[in-house]
């Protein structure tokens, strides 16, 4: 069995930032995870040098993965946090966020990343609304109008970016940066679900999931993209704190059903973007009706028309409806999307359309 002592004894013949004895010894591992066989370190390096940092960095991966039963070694380094800058009050302008005056990022310390055009985090203040498939969707859209996209998976405590892409393989180490993303149907691929087993539990406080946000967004070798689109976990908390200090967004998508109760936290969702100034490129309403595949008569289950309702009422795009269907749900679960799998159906030219608008985007 693993132990933190075990991990902190191979940490011990790494030599601290200044030289003198170890990052042990100098307290600069502040806390040590274990989940099945990915160890995370939290590590607090007070020195700007990013040559220093990495350094100590590659070190502490080579010495733990020495240690038996250790497959994956995430490592999250404390440096200069991000700060709100003195901009006065907060007021989402339009798209095209850019730091230092009115209508623009209150972040400072966002940087973009190289090679990546536009970054749109898909998100919900609710869970259940089918944003992970509205996701995974949209990026092979826009992949199939000839983007080059990336996906991304900041659902860190439940990711499913790998199970809906039916993709099972392992990132394998970047020519520029620490970790190449998967690839599968023309999209570059990165999630925690590559890294842990089916069924493991992910046990960690925010500032490790923080730090997972953080490394995907940075530490990936993504290249050239178009598109990094990214799947926003449910909530309003460290994750999407995290990516909207980390990096400057081109935009965001809220999906939501019909429903009084998924409009209400939708509401809560674009309010936290507008608050951090981040714009809101639209809303989607998923699971807006249900058509019979015997009698074709359409019913709405969750009611209908409460998404463009709101878009109207706070002053955002509706971007479209997407219906409910069976086969959505079926070929989703084979990781087999209805973009790929069947793009001439009606239900995907619904997803279609809506990339076309995202085509339309300024970079």
């Amino acid at each position: 069995m693993l132990t933190n002592s075990d991990i902190q004894a191979a940490l011990d013949s790494v030599d601290d930032v200044y030289g003198v004895g170890s990052i042990v010894a100098q307290n600069r591992v502040e806390k040590i995870g274990v989940t099945g066989d990915i160890v995370t370190l939290s590590l607090n390096l007070p020195v700007d040098d990013a040559r220093v940092k990495s350094r100590i960095e590659d070190e502490c991966r080579v010495a733990v993965k020495k240690l038996k039963g250790v497959r994956e070694v995430i490592i999250m380094t404390k440096g200069a946090k991000p700060k709100l800058a003195a901009t006065g009050p907060v007021r989402n302008t339009g798209p095209g966020p850019v730091r230092g005056g009115p209508g623009q990022s209150p972040f400072e310390g966002q940087a973009p990343i190289e090679g990546v055009k536009r970054i749109i985090a898909v998100s919900s203040a609710k869970g259940g609304v089918g944003k992970s498939t509205v996701c995974v969707n949209l990026a092979l859209a826009l992949a199939a109008r000839g983007a080059s996209v990336g996906l991304m998976d900041a659902d860190v405590y439940g990711p499913s970016i790998h199970v809906l892409m039916g993709a099972d393989a392992r990132p394998t180490k970047g020519t520029t940066k620490e970790i190449a993303p998967v690839e599968k149907d023309g999209l570059k691929l990165m999630s925690l679900g590559f890294l842990t087993e089916r069924g493991q539990p992910v046990i960690w406080r925010g500032p490790i999931v923080m730090g997972v946000v953080q490394k995907f967004l940075k530490e990936v070798d993504w290249g050239a993209l178009d598109y990094l689109m990214i799947d926003m976990p449910p909530g309003t908390g460290d994750a999407q704190l995290t990516l909207v200090q980390t990096v400057p967004l081109t935009g965001a998508i809220i999906v939501t059903t019909p429903s009084e109760l998924s409009l209400v936290d939708a509401e809560k969702g674009l309010e936290m973007y507008r608050t951090v100034n981040a714009p809101v490129l639209g809303i989607i309403e998923n699971m807006s009706y249900f058509i019979c595949p015997h009698c074709n008569e359409r019913t709405e289950i969750f009611a209908h028309g409460g998404g463009r309702k709101i878009s109207e009422r706070l002053g955002v795009p509706f971007l479209g409806e997407i219906p409910l269907d069976a086969t959505v749900r079926r070929v989703g679960d084979e990781g087999n999307p209805i973009v790929k799998h069947d793009p001439g159906s009606p239900i995907a030219q619904s997803f279609f359309a809506i990339a076309d608008q995202l085509l339309a985007l300024r970079p």
